[in-house]
């Protein structure tokens, strides 16, 4: 029996929705709306869509979107600058500089650099601490939208087995920090794992975060686990086509046929970063007023 593919995209649909009614209760309340800040610097293309999106989705959502474009030339001063501004100023709530930057940028000097308050992207080593010590802080978008999936599809998910295939900051280490505090029996696994199909066959859950494409084989599977793949590589073009084919971390149709659950890529994770990224902004403007907000509302 084929697996249940996991519908990210639907489940991201309704939590923007969600977050756009409370964006409007908190423009009620506070008599302005949720400011998210987005930075981008240099031209890359890829980047420059993605903070597009952002910004469509941010306003889609009755919150403002305060966009700074930068050039590839600004200095680590000038960047640094413009953060402890953004930083203080009243308005924004949210603050996201979107990564990659531009070689000469030190990536740990900005996101240790935001405001832990408003870091709705979770890097700020002192959001990570809160996260390992089970305080409230914000948690990279990747890995909570993967927790928010694993709970509609599982409900409590105790005592379950998982394993994490990727030690990133952005997924995997947050990712297996989550799933403890959701009391499971987590494996952080990676490349280098010996024997890592070994590892991955007792697992219930099995998220992968590697970056290498289809990696994650068929028979690697628990019959029945739910699969989450964070992945997405594009293929080398076949037949003459213009763009190779994007496929995750996961051998999709392998593992479908093992897997009680799966998620696509596309359609998966991807769309739930954007929406948890919007949760994160409204969650801090909350904060940022000293609004109450009820912990399961989103």
């Amino acid at each position: 029996m084929a697996a249940e593919t996991i519908d990210g995209k639907a489940y991201a649909a309704a939590l923007r929705e969600r977050v756009g009614a409370l964006a409007a209760d908190f423009e009620e309340k506070a008599g302005r709306k949720a400011g998210l800040a987005v930075v981008l610097v240099g031209d890359d293309p890829a980047s420059a869509v993605y903070v597009g999106s952002k910004g469509k989705a941010t306003r889609a959502a009755n919150m403002e979107s305060i966009e700074h474009v930068l050039p590839a030339s600004t200095t680590q001063e000038e960047l640094e600058a413009l953060v402890d501004r953004l930083n203080a100023d009243p308005a924004v709530d949210g603050i996201l500089v979107q990564f990659p930057l531009p070689d000469h940028l030190s990536e740990p000097r900005i996101f240790t650099r935001i405001a832990p308050d408003k870091d709705v992207d979770g890097l700020n080593p002192v959001n990570s601490g809160r996260l390992m010590a089970g305080l409230h802080g914000f948690v990279p978008c990747t890995p909570l939208g993967c927790l928010m999936l694993l709970r509609d599809r599982l409900g409590n998910l105790s005592g379950k087995d998982a394993v994490v295939i990727g030690r990133s900051n952005l997924v995997g280490k947050p990712m297996a920090q989550l799933l403890l505090a959701d009391s499971c029996t987590v494996t952080v696994a990676h490349s280098r794992t010996k024997d890592l199909a070994d590892h991955v066959r007792r697992a219930d859950i099995v998220v992968a975060a590697v970056g290498r494409p289809e990696m994650v084989r068929g028979d690697w599977i628990k019959p029945g686990a739910v699969v989450i793949d964070v992945g997405i590589n594009r293929l080398p073009p076949e037949d003459g086509a213009a763009k190779g084919r994007l496929v995750g971390d996961v051998a999709f149709a392998e593992v479908s046929e093992v897997a009680g659950a799966i998620t696509p890529v596309p359609g998966g994770v991807g769309p739930m970063t954007i929406a948890v990224l919007l949760r994160n902004a409204l969650v801090a403007a909350y904060r940022h007023e000293g609004i109450e907000l009820a912990e399961d509302a989103i």
